[in-house]
């Protein structure tokens, strides 16, 4: 008996190990190995939308207005416009991106919107692409987080959590995932875990507004839109490198740092078993569990036609207001003036247009982007970080944390914002100064 056990235990075992091994492997090549294909070398999900846009641009504008569309009605059909006036706020926005979106392709309104930098730029450049990203990016995201990688780098990481950024280890998992994935995937897991006690309410509360930023998919957009994909891996682990390290500051000060923090004790690692074999064994265990590949891509692309469909709409109306606000009203200069002094110190060039663009950020994340596409290469780069490791921006993530149970108010994410941002240009800079040292920008 305990041989047959053992007869059916090993291909279980060698069908984990390919999972985690193999299936990882896939997802890595995906996201971080660059491929020259006619003449222009970026990783394969770029390659691959690039040439949806290119060969089938109106099946491609299809799609996004089918997003735009559903992503417009969905929040009527179900009620969701109710749960509070930011709901309320952005449901009516969705419907004037929708009504923008329809406006563009038959060229309707006034012509100070279809400017070059205007809703060209954002139908053409973000809205097309996101359509495409965002999808391919979430079918991606399955060989990378789905099959036990992010388990082991979880387990891996428990030593330094709690020192560094006052989380317990298990959290390792939650903070990657919500880098890697998305801050909606994100936070639901941080919402989930913190409703069932794993997480104090400091402890949810760093993770959701120090690492649910913007996933894999949509750095791929702003390293587009500012020219940086022949830099992609240095710019996706700078990335990831700043925002951990601001994370690791914004949870020792006001107001993270003043939240209540009551949680369960962590397991500790099984009786003499080293952390590295803990780790590969939380690997394997999580590739067995796993769902079929199938399933899994099903359930992943479900998700990442619902947030297409859901940001879409938003970031064509947020992003349309937040560039004619920043072209004809002071809004923007109000908002910079606070990040001009960091901007001048840092050593930036035009430091207050960095400081204006980057004050953006906080109606969209994609909106710096926009603004400073022309700008040099050491400003590109750190508005490219800038952007992703402030983490908050009114016209999604913001929302996305009100809606979840932690107790975090409008007053203090907007406080967390600005904390963020500045922290981030501190990191950013000296790294893109280096980078450009080196030859790497």
């Amino acid at each position: 008996m305990p041989e047959e056990l053992t007869a059916t235990a090993q291909p279980a075992r060698s069908l984990a190990l390919f999972r985690l091994i193999g299936y990882s492997l896939v997802g890595l090549v995906l996201f971080f190995v660059p491929f020259e294909i006619g003449g222009r070398s970026t990783i394969l999900l770029d390659h691959a939308a690039s040439a949806l846009q290119l060969h089938a641009r109106p099946l491609v504008i299809g799609l996004a207005l089918l997003f735009m569309l559903y992503g417009a009605i969905e929040p009527w059909r179900s009620g969701s416009w109710r749960r509070s006036a930011t709901h309320t706020a952005f449901s009516v926005l969705k419907v004037v991106g929708l009504f923008v979106g329809v406006a563009y392709l038959f060229r309707v309104g006034p012509e100070a919107i279809y400017q070059p930098g205007m809703l060209p730029f954002l139908f053409e450049k973000l809205v097309l692409s996101l359509a495409l990203i965002v999808p391919l990016g979430a079918l991606a995201l399955v060989f990378l987080i789905g099959f036990g990688l992010l388990e082991l780098v979880g387990v891996l990481m428990q030593p330094v959590m709690r020192p560094i950024w006052r989380t317990p280890g298990k959290s390792a998992i939650d903070a990657v995932a919500s880098f890697v994935g998305s801050y909606s995937v994100g936070l639901l897991i941080t919402d989930r875990m913190y409703q069932q006690g794993h997480y104090s309410v400091r402890e949810a509360a760093i993770i959701a507004t120090g690492f649910s930023t913007v996933s894999a998919p949509f750095m791929v957009i702003i390293a587009k839109t500012l020219g940086l994909m022949e830099q992609w891996n240095l710019y996706f682990w700078g990335a990831m490198l700043v925002t951990f390290s601001v994370t690791a500051v914004s949870a020792r000060i006001y107001p993270l740092s003043r939240l209540p923090s009551e949680s369960r004790s962590e397991a500790p690692l099984a009786p003499g078993a080293s952390r590295l074999r803990s780790a590969w064994n939380a690997g394997v265990a999580q590739a067995a569990s796993a769902p079929s590949l199938l399933s899994a891509l099903r359930e992943t692309f479900i998700d990442g036609l619902r947030m297409t469909a859901a940001i879409l709409p938003s970031i064509l109306a947020v992003g349309l207001l937040g560039l004619l606000a920043a072209k004809y009203t002071p809004l923007f200069d109000a908002v910079g003036l606070l990040l001009y002094p960091f901007t001048w110190l840092l050593g930036l060039t035009e430091p207050m247009e960095v400081a204006r663009a980057l004050s953006s950020g906080l109606a969209e994340m994609f909106l710096p982007a926009m603004l400073l596409k022309d700008a040099d290469a050491l400003v590109r780069f750190v508005t490219a970080i800038v952007s992703v490791s402030s983490v908050l921006f009114l016209s999604a993530s913001i929302p996305c944390v009100l809606a979840t149970r932690i107790p975090l108010s409008l007053r203090d994410l907007l406080v967390v914002w600005l904390q963020r941002t500045v922290l981030s240009l501190v990191f950013s800079v000296p790294l893109a100064y280096l980078a450009q040292f080196l030859g790497w920008l």
